[in-house]
């Protein structure tokens, strides 16, 4: 028996191993360096040898499809690009395509724009070993995929990666004049074997937070409170202005719009919301502060840091909710509430800036706040209006007391003189 040791193509650098591999001496003229080396992203052996292992099928491959290419064009009479034509044949990288997709799509973007597409360049380059637009191969797109799903990316988020990376191609593709289809159209996604579901929070926790959200009574809280009752998104919430509060209409409410530092996520999120139950209480302890922003720890004319407000909040609910919920659950548990008090379909979607599918949809104005508080005032906690009642009541109490108490002053001096 022979014993044949399979070559090591890794090694490490400090902490992290690196993939390491000589480009063939008979395909070194089609390419600007000798060695592919990159980084292989992980501090275990075992993992790293999997990964060189398989980045190094995939070179292996990709080398067998460069030789049989050139085998094809002497047999058809076509001559190779010789090293010195190469040389000033044009090489558009990733890095160039990804400005250019900057320069051109940026354009009132945010943050978060310019750190994802960056993100997919980067993972694509990761995957693939180089950083050539002309060196993509059409088995490219599958090999990304595996890559992406390989380092435990859910489905959806395979989905985002892939079709940023399409996007700045498409866009390449018709700016430079680049000949040949995006390979990354079409490629087939498996969907999750176990997707995990976002549930909703039950009412006995929304009535407790609610509770405690009155109690703390802060800027944190009243987001908190603002969003348990309306069901609107984090970053609606968090780039709201003063004015976008009116409590001095007949129908107390909020205008979700788009804003410099705030996008909406689709067109039928611009509405107005009627303002019920501690979502009201939150609005009046808001409009009793001053300044431009609804939420200023939260926002400002630079940004709407809703990332921030999201790990603070998830923070303190964690200990108050059940497992998996998050702070967006209480827009899943909006839908629930409205679907327990048999609201309707087309009014839910107005309330909560859903989009209704159908071409009469279209048409007019939509729900009036009267509709949209006809059904959400059905939806207030019998524990909110019984605890602002309360506070009042101690109020009236107290003022009681003092009248008393004066009454008696009064009746002592009286008996005095």
């Amino acid at each position: 028996m022979v014993w044949v040791r399979s070559p090591v193509y890794f090694y490490k650098r400090g902490e992290t191993f690196y993939f390491s591999r000589a480009v063939p001496s008979d395909l070194q003229h089609r390419f600007d360096k000798r060695k592919v080396e990159v980084s292989l992203r992980t501090k275990s052996e075992p993992r790293a040898r999997k990964s060189a292992a398989a980045l190094s099928d995939r070179l292996e491959r990709y080398w067998d499809s460069l030789r049989m290419e050139m085998i094809y064009s002497r047999e058809l009479g076509l001559s190779d690009v010789g090293e010195s034509a190469a040389q000033h044949a044009s090489k558009l990288t990733f890095d160039e395509v990804l400005k250019l997709y900057h320069r051109l799509k940026g354009v009132g973007k945010t943050k978060l724009f310019f750190e994802g597409s960056e993100r997919s360049i980067r993972y694509l380059k990761d995957c693939l070993g180089h950083n050539s637009v002309d060196s993509l191969m059409p088995g490219d797109a599958g090999l990304f995929r595996d890559y992406l799903l390989e380092r435990g990316m859910s489905s959806s988020s395979v989905k985002r990666v892939i079709a940023s990376v399409r996007a700045i191609l498409n866009l390449a593709i018709k700016e430079r004049g680049l000949s040949g289809p995006n390979i990354f159209n079409g490629v087939f996604i498996p969907k999750d074997r176990y997707k995990s579901v976002r549930p909703p929070i039950p009412s006995g926790e929304i009535r407790r937070i609610q509770n405690e959200c009155i109690s703390v009574d802060d800027e944190p809280r009243w987001l908190l409170a603002l969003i348990s009752d309306t069901g609107i998104r984090l970053a609606e919430a968090c780039g709201l202005l003063r004015s976008d509060i009116k409590l001095n209409d007949t129908v107390p409410h909020a205008v979700i719009r788009e804003h410099p530092w705030r996008r909406l996520k689709t067109s039928s999120s611009n509405r107005e919301i009627p303002l019920v139950g501690a979502a009201l209480w939150a609005a009046k302890r808001i409009t009793e502060q001053q300044g431009q922003f609804a939420f200023p720890k939260y926002c400002s004319q630079a940004e709407c840091k809703a990332n921030s407000a999201s790990a603070a909040l998830n923070k303190w609910l964690k200990p108050r909710v059940s497992e998996n919920c998050v702070i967006h659950s209480f827009r899943h548990s909006l839908r629930d509430r409205l679907r327990a008090v048999e609201c309707p379909a087309d009014i839910a979607d107005a309330i909560g800036g859903w989009t209704t599918v159908g071409v009469g949809e279209g048409y007019g104005k939509g729900y009036g706040l009267a509709v949209k508080k006809k059904w959400m005032l059905q939806l207030v906690l019998p524990h909110i209006s019984g605890a602002v009642s309360t506070r009042l009541s101690r109020r009236r109490k107290c003022i009681q007391v003092r009248i008393l108490l004066r009454k008696i002053q009064y009746r002592y001096l009286y008996l005095l003189n």
